[in-house]
């Protein structure tokens, strides 16, 4: 794999234009399967975490990302598969827990798997619900999470920006939150842990708190803004 290439290269690059400071890299385990659950505020995030961190991190991706035609989607396949990210189709169902189970298998292994728990990125800067496939995971590994906080990515990469603006970012890494191995885990202790690991990144973050789902969120602004345009079309 390329990640350590990618690190190692472009990392100084990143880190420059970025400005990323680091805290709790001593919460990171130094070996053995582990959880980093973050919040997410701007694409570069899944940047900020691999240059601070000094283990791999797998990612999970979207997986229009492995499916576009040509040589472009040839090299978007071929870069994320470099770095450690694995496609995961969000229709939910069955191709959903596909991914998780691929997650499973790399923490098992021994490996770093980070996520975002929040699902998407934030639509307004909050941080929205998390969903419990952290906490599933970590049950059923019996392995640590790491609560980490991203600050000031989201001012340096406004929604539909590529290219992010020169400036200062932070990434905190909680204390880590030891987890049993259980298989007969009820939704509601699901529930509860991914709350505590939302309430962590919450406290590191000090970002608002919106008790829903970002996804709904966004359709729902999505909604309103095509009703919007309806309106002003009239």
């Amino acid at each position: 794999m390329l990640y350590w290439f990618f690190v190692k290269v472009f990392g100084p690059i990143a880190r420059h234009h970025l400005g990323p400071s680091v805290s709790g890299l001593n919460n990171i385990p130094r070996e053995g399967g582990a959880i980093i659950a973050a919040n997410h505020l701007a694409v570069i995030d899944d940047a900020l975490i691999p240059i601070t961190c000094p283990r791999m991190v797998h990612f999970m991706g979207k997986a229009e990302y492995f499916e576009g035609k040509g040589i472009k989607g040839k090299f978007k396949k071929w870069w994320f598969t470099s770095v450690g990210v694995f496609p995961v189709d969000r229709s939910g169902g069955s191709k959903s827990l596909g991914a998780l189970e691929h997650a499973r298998e790399i923490i098992e292994d021994g490996h770093l798997f980070g996520i975002h728990i929040e699902g998407t990125r934030s639509p307004d800067g909050k941080l929205y619900k998390g969903h419990t496939g952290v906490a599933r995971l970590a049950f059923e590994t019996g392995c640590p999470i790491v609560p980490t906080a991203i600050i000031g990515s989201r001012e340096l990469q406004k929604p539909g920006t590529v290219i992010p603006s020169k400036g200062k970012t932070k990434v905190i890494y909680g204390k880590p939150i030891p987890v049993p191995k259980r298989l007969d885990v009820t939704h509601d202790e699901l529930r509860e842990l991914t709350d505590r690991v939302t309430r962590e990144i919450q406290s590191m973050s000090g970002q608002e708190y919106v008790d829903e789902y970002a996804q709904k969120v966004k359709a729902r602004l999505k909604q309103e803004a095509a009703a919007h345009a309806a309106d002003e079309s009239h």
